[in-house]
């Protein structure tokens, strides 16, 4: 394949991206959270080449991306913890899984065979715009091979799949910078799949109770996307919780910490100085991807708290530095 279309942010590049949608062609879009990889969710053939552009695992299934909560209630099943969540949140970076209602509009490859769907309203101008063009549900997982770390620019999607896809739909840097929490609703219990853009606190306001906890990061077919238990990962080793510098590492940092022997970094980013969890969330794949492009032995990660967003910046932390298959 050529390598992709960069489309403008236009009425005529939407267009475009929505047309190569709806023949069956992959477009990367920005959303509020990282770029995505659109194909038609009911069209099999191109949800099988969307894995196959990513070397996706068939088992891990796929967020379909709908303009509203009526489209999406027209594909699960939203009981009112569902709802509830969906009317505070949506548009927004909040992925609900729910019973699926119909085979229709989503195909059985993107769901991996579950009777559960993933839905989303992304929070974007253009990937609401692109959706609304489609006309049909959109899978997106983030547009980059799977297991690599995650794109928040066009530059990023076409560094890693420029000659595997037809276009990407540039909407410059992604603002939030890390993918959608995902919640799991039966009835009227809510579990956290995959802490991400929205923090816990906030869901469980909404809800009036915590959430639960449902690990199956080692499950051989995941319940939701993101939920490998090695994944976001750059070709360097990743070490968390650092203290220490060792040689030929690079170190990330946050805050105020500076670990023992930072002088022998061989390139240093800070996150956020001041501390600011959500500013962190927004740098960190692409700091991560800046790091990894100095052909570094390792990357040496400075504690990062859990609140806020740090819940899911530690999230993608552990899997960027879990073994590899």
């Amino acid at each position: 394949m050529e390598c992709a279309e960069r489309l403008p942010a236009t009425a005529e590049g939407i267009a475009r991206a929505a047309g190569l949608i709806r023949g069956g062609g992959l477009v990367a879009f920005p959303t509020e959270t990282v770029y995505g990889l659109g194909a038609d969710a009911g069209d099999a053939r191109a949800v099988a080449a969307l894995y196959a552009a990513k070397g996706r695992p068939s088992f891990n299934p796929l967020i379909a991306h709908v303009p509203s909560i009526e489209a999406a209630e027209r594909l699960g099943r939203f009981g009112p913890a569902a709802r509830a969540l969906a009317e505070r949140f949506w548009p927004g970076p909040l992925t609900l899984v729910v019973p699926r209602r119909t085979p229709d509009g989503v195909c059985d490859l993107a769901t991996a065979g579950l009777d559960t769907v993933a839905l989303r309203v992304p929070a974007h101008r253009l990937a609401l715009a692109l959706l609304e063009g489609v006309g049909r549900p959109v899978v997106a997982p983030s547009a980059n091979r799977s297991g690599h770390v995650s794109p928040t620019t066009a530059s990023h999607v076409l560094d890693d799949l420029g000659g595997r896809i037809a276009a990407v739909l540039d909407g410059d840097a992604t603002p939030i910078g890390v993918e959608s929490s995902i919640v799991l609703v039966e009835g009227d219990a809510a579990a956290l799949l995959r802490p991400g853009g929205l923090a816990r606190a906030e869901l469980e306001i909404v809800l009036g109770r915590r959430l639960g906890e449902v690990n199956d990061r080692e499950a051989e077919r995941p319940q939701s996307p993101g939920l490998l238990a090695s994944h976001y990962a750059p070709s360097a080793r990743v070490r968390l919780s650092a203290t220490e510098i060792r040689a030929g590492e690079a170190a990330l940092l946050f805050g105020g910490f500076a670990p023992a022997g930072l002088e022998r970094a061989v390139a240093t980013v800070n996150l956020s100085p001041a501390g600011d969890t959500q500013e962190a969330a927004a740098a960190l794949f692409g700091a991560l991807r800046r790091l990894d492009a100095l052909g570094v032995a390792g990357i040496a990660v400075a504690p990062i708290p859990d609140d806020g967003l740090g819940e899911a910046i530690n999230d993608r932390l552990r899997r960027a530095a879990a073994p590899r298959p």
